[in-house]
């Protein structure tokens, strides 16, 4: 209830905000680009829950063709699909939108609906979910949350993360506000986000993550996820 108060009381307090850059944005593409405007995926928000996630187009028509789970190599073991900001599937708007974290914009409607929250874990289409699954079965814990806008993964950046520390940042923050809820915690990830957007602070390391968890929510992280944190992937292993 405290996480779904935050939710609403931000998204109405900031609303002039998100909505010009909704009405901007989009004009931007549509001028630009043209249509469609906005990407629809399904993407798992919540446990066994999916949704039909709105994200503005960045990409070129029917990339995600192209830009798959099912096509796209898995490369030193990272099997979140992770398309570098370099890669030519971009559009000249779709590289400003990206470069100024505005993709997730559309998603502000989703959390007035209650279908996710402003910070949480990003929600994943079903095949990567799979894949990651071969690695990493602990994966559904991700989803013990509603996802979210942006999270303590972004504060780092998801280029900088190995699959296993990225799993062990989510599922920490899942059971870490499962178990003491901080206001604090998720509006300081949402300030910091903006200001890591901005230039004015520099991306944290995943240390200064676990720590930032535990400071506001009493959840000690690196003992509780050492499986997850130091454990490389079961086919790995298994070779």
């Amino acid at each position: 209830m405290k996480k779904r108060l935050f939710d609403l009381t931000l998204c109405f307090l900031t609303a002039p905000l998100w909505l010009l850059a909704l009405l901007a944005t989009s004009l931007a593409i549509w001028l630009r680009e043209g249509r469609p405007v906005f990407y629809v995926s399904e993407r798992r928000v919540w446990q066994t829950t999916s949704l039909r996630l709105i994200k503005f187009r960045t990409m070129i028509l029917n990339a995600e063709r192209v830009a798959n789970r099912a096509t796209v190599p898995i490369h030193h073991g990272v099997r979140f699909l992770n398309i570098p900001p370099d890669s030519p599937l971009y559009t000249p708007v779709g590289r400003f939108i990206e470069r100024w974290h505005l993709t997730e914009i559309p998603q502000f409607l989703h959390v007035l609906t209650g279908r996710m929250s402003i910070v949480g874990n990003r929600p994943l289409p079903e095949n990567v979910i799979t894949s990651l699954k071969e690695g990493y079965p602990q994966v559904e814990e991700r989803f013990l949350t509603k996802g979210g806008l942006t999270g303590l993964v972004q504060l780092i950046g998801r280029d900088a993360l190995t699959d296993n520390v990225r799993l062990a940042i989510e599922i920490s923050y899942c059971r870490a506000i499962s178990q003491h809820y901080s206001v604090r915690l998720d509006f300081l990830i949402l300030l910091l986000t903006v200001q890591i957007a901005l230039g004015l602070r520099q991306p944290f390391s995943a240390q200064e993550v676990f720590s930032l968890l535990e400071k506001y929510t009493q959840y000690h992280s690196e003992q509780q996820v050492i499986d997850i944190y130091e454990q490389e992937p079961l086919e790995k292993r298994a070779s």
